[in-house]
């Protein structure tokens, strides 16, 4: 049986965000986790090796997979920040058009520097993101 990657585990998020090798992105890393915990209100954990996220849901697809997800997060990456909202939803594409330099995949919005966007639209798109997950996937 497939068995996630990406879970939920005990390593620091402190640590984690340290050893960012780029200084602008490490702090960008630090003021993300204060953005993403007041708006989430959730305290910060790493899941898998590289993904920095606040709450979580269990997913279950028609197909049958399912799992758990944090609620919202982000990833410090080498080429980009990645920054994991949820995708679906109609608004997330109205503020997007207000938010900034980035460029979209299914999944992820990723951005250059925490500078190139706009940090009250970002608020805007993780509490969006938040009421469509809890919306969706509401606790069983």
């Amino acid at each position: 049986m497939y068995e996630l990657k990406t879970k939920e585990t005990d390593a620091s998020v402190i640590e984690f965000i340290e050893n960012v090798d780029h200084p602008k992105k490490r702090e960008d890393a630090y003021r993300l986790l204060d953005i993403f915990t007041e708006v989430t209100g959730h305290d910060a954990k790493m899941w898998g090796p590289s993904i920095i996220g606040f709450g979580k849901y269990h997913y279950k697809y028609k197909t049958g997979h399912e799992g758990d997800a944090p609620l919202a997060g982000y990833s410090p990456r080498k080429a980009k920040i990645s920054l994991y909202l949820a995708p679906d939803d109609s608004e997330r594409a109205q503020l997007l058009q207000q938010f900034g330099k980035h460029t979209t995949s299914k999944a992820c919005i990723y951005i250059n520097k925490l500078a190139d966007v706009d940090e009250a639209i970002l608020k805007d798109l993780i509490q969006q993101s938040l009421d469509f997950v809890q919306k969706n996937y509401p606790d069983e």
